[in-house]
């Protein structure tokens, strides 16, 4: 579970390498983000001459998080560390490259 001031690795290529969580997009009161879901971020760490750089504020999709996302067979899924990609307006990644598995269902993100 992501919430507000949790901090994640970036698994892209974009520039960034750890980002601090501002708000969880997806309802007024939402308080908890899982793998798939939309956060904004603010750049804490990033990498020179890249797309992004420290201070910038993005949006970016959940791909891992520890405490993992339970599965229709009733087995769960856990990663050792929570991560992200950053994402455009149109929902598209900003990178070229995404680093690990991914279970998100965005389409440009996964291809």
């Amino acid at each position: 579970m992501i919430q507000q001031e949790t901090r994640l690795k970036v698994a892209d290529n974009s520039g960034a390498r750890e980002v601090l969580t501002i708000k969880v997009l997806g309802g007024s009161g939402r308080k908890t983000a899982n793998i798939g879901d939309v956060i904004v971020c603010t750049v804490k760490n990033a990498t020179p001459g890249g797309v992004v750089k420290k201070g910038d504020v993005v949006k970016a999709v959940i791909v891992r998080t520890k405490s993992g996302v339970r599965r229709n067979d009733g087995s769960y899924i856990k990663f050792d560390e929570n991560a992200c990609v950053i994402i455009r307006d149109d929902k598209g990644p900003r990178g070229t490259r995404i680093f690990d598995l991914l279970l998100v269902n965005y389409v440009k993100v996964t291809s």
